[in-house]
């Protein structure tokens, strides 16, 4: 019997992957949680197990994509490859099955507990994966919300962690229904949820400022086995060189690492054409390249080129093994079966401003930086437009790009500011400030997306309080459950 509750929530949790990009059947992460909900109310007290199982279908389907990155293009050894992302995945199953043990030691009522007390662990386990050991909070529940569903609404207002806890509180509320308890109340109850999502979708929460602008966004499309290939260095220059002249947008943006050599090491008079090109175009040119300040402190950066004084930003947030290595003394023969370039960074300070660029102020970051929302607001409200440039190829052809773009969108919604990606294979697009995507570049081919983007400034709620206003709901939601249980 226990052996078929654990399939059945293995089962749970690779069919929630659907929810997420590129399937967005945004009511099975809900379906799903009340099966699990379901399986932790029934008094079984194996909500341990059935939790782990639950993490390891959802992150063995949703990121199976890790090892792609390890094994085709960081070169790691099949059977070690494999190995390392099932123990990734068990790892990240934790966080579900801790929160199963708790639940089970946590006695209350078969309605205070579907509704409040399980949703309140299942988004503050959720919390936890996006910031303890550096943090991955990559299918975050309210992602998978993001496009086509009302509760959206709620991403300005309490972020993604947010929307997290409001799915888990729905999947309870279906738990209520399908045992046909309090059918009448639960079925309300919900649609409250899913109507004040729809009604706080409408507002507008930052205006726009100041007047459009045109952008390009350069997608090389350089296969990530010859990027790093000094015989295939002067292509990569000669295409992104191309791509650049070839647009009269006042912002141009090159993708992260586009120039994959350090910047003291570019040709002098490379730069200085993508800065009289950004000049010429009364505008400015931003580019991906590495900064090497020392022999060993190095930096993933992005320089601007162009009418505006040369400025950078260094990214501060690193992927572990990937870009830099934690307890070095411990973890350096990992290089040694790795063919990974450049994976040691040095961080980049965390209160760096804005960029002044092309009459806008851009809140930069990189890659995997823009997984974090509390992290992007640190730039604001002072910009005006979000920008992330990004090397997805490291994923292959897998569903892995189109899950960022999605987590972009949801940074877009939170803050009430477009978002635009310049990413290398894809997917390369421009976001408006509601999330919604207004146009974007086919992955996997070379070409320039080009736009006209209205800035915008001001406030959401989630940049006054960032995760705080989730943590508070959340802890009184437990408070409520301790205080009845006394």
């Amino acid at each position: 019997m226990r052996f078929k509750r654990r399939m059945g929530a293995f089962l749970l949790g690779a069919i929630c992957v659907a929810g997420f990009a590129p399937f967005h059947l945004f009511l099975l992460p809900i379906l799903a949680l009340a099966g699990l909900i379901r399986l932790w109310s029934d008094g079984r007290k194996d909500s341990f197990g059935t939790g782990f199982f639950f993490g390891l279908g959802f992150f063995l389907f949703g990121v199976s994509w890790v090892y792609v990155s390890l094994h085709d293009f960081g070169g790691m050894p099949m059977p070690f490859a494999i190995l390392a992302t099932v123990l990734f995945c068990a790892f990240l199953s934790l966080y579900f099955a801790i929160a199963g043990a708790i639940s089970d030691r946590i006695p209350d009522s078969k309605i205070a507990k579907p509704v409040l007390l399980i949703p309140a662990l299942l988004a503050l386990a959720e919390w936890l994966r996006g910031w303890l050991f550096t943090g991955f909070p990559w299918l975050a529940f309210g992602y998978a919300q993001t496009d086509y569903s009302p509760l959206s609404g709620y991403a300005p207002v309490v972020g993604v962690y947010g929307i997290s806890l409001v799915s888990a509180f729905c999947g309870g509320l279906v738990h209520l229904i399908s045992k046909k308890e309090h059918f009448k109340q639960a079925s309300i109850a919900i649609a409250l949820v899913f109507l004040i999502g729809y009604g706080l979708e409408k507002m507008n929460w930052t205006h726009p400022e100041g007047r459009p602008v045109t952008v390009s966004l350069l997608q090389g499309n350089i296969p990530q086995d010859r990027k790093w290939d000094d015989e295939a260095l002067s292509d990569t220059l000669d295409i992104y060189m191309r791509l650049a002249l070839s647009s009269r947008s006042r912002l141009i943006i090159l993708p992260e690492t586009a120039i994959p050599m350090f910047k003291n090491e570019v040709p002098g008079e490379y730069l200085e054409m993508l800065r009289i090109h950004g000049k010429e175009n009364g505008g400015d040119v931003l580019a991906g390249l590495p900064e090497m300040v020392t022999e060993k402190t190095y930096y993933n950066s992005v320089f601007d080129f162009g009418k505006s004084k040369e400025q950078s930003y260094r990214k501060s947030h690193l992927v572990p093994f990937g870009e830099y290595l934690p307890l070095k003394p411990f973890s350096s023969w990992i290089l040694d079966i790795m063919k990974m370039p450049m994976s040691d960074f040095s961080r980049g300070a965390i209160d760096q401003k804005p960029m002044d660029s092309a009459g806008e102020r851009l809140a930069i970051d990189i890659c995997y930086e823009d997984v974090f929302g509390e992290e992007v607001i640190r730039q604001l409200p002072e910009a005006t437009m979000l920008v992330n440039v990004s090397d997805d190829a490291w994923f292959g052809n897998s569903i892995a790009p189109r899950q960022h773009l999605q987590i972009a969108q949801m940074r877009a919604m939170e803050t009430g500011r477009p978002m635009l990606r310049s990413t290398n294979t894809g997917m390369t697009a421009i976001i408006d400030q509601k999330g919604l995507i207004a146009s974007e570049l086919a992955p996997f081919t070379r070409g320039t997306l080009t736009g006209v983007v209205q800035g915008y400034s001001g406030s959401t709620p989630y940049i006054l309080w960032g995760n705080h206003a989730f943590l508070l709901l959340d802890i009184a939601m437990l408070l409520a459950i301790l205080r009845r249980n006394k």
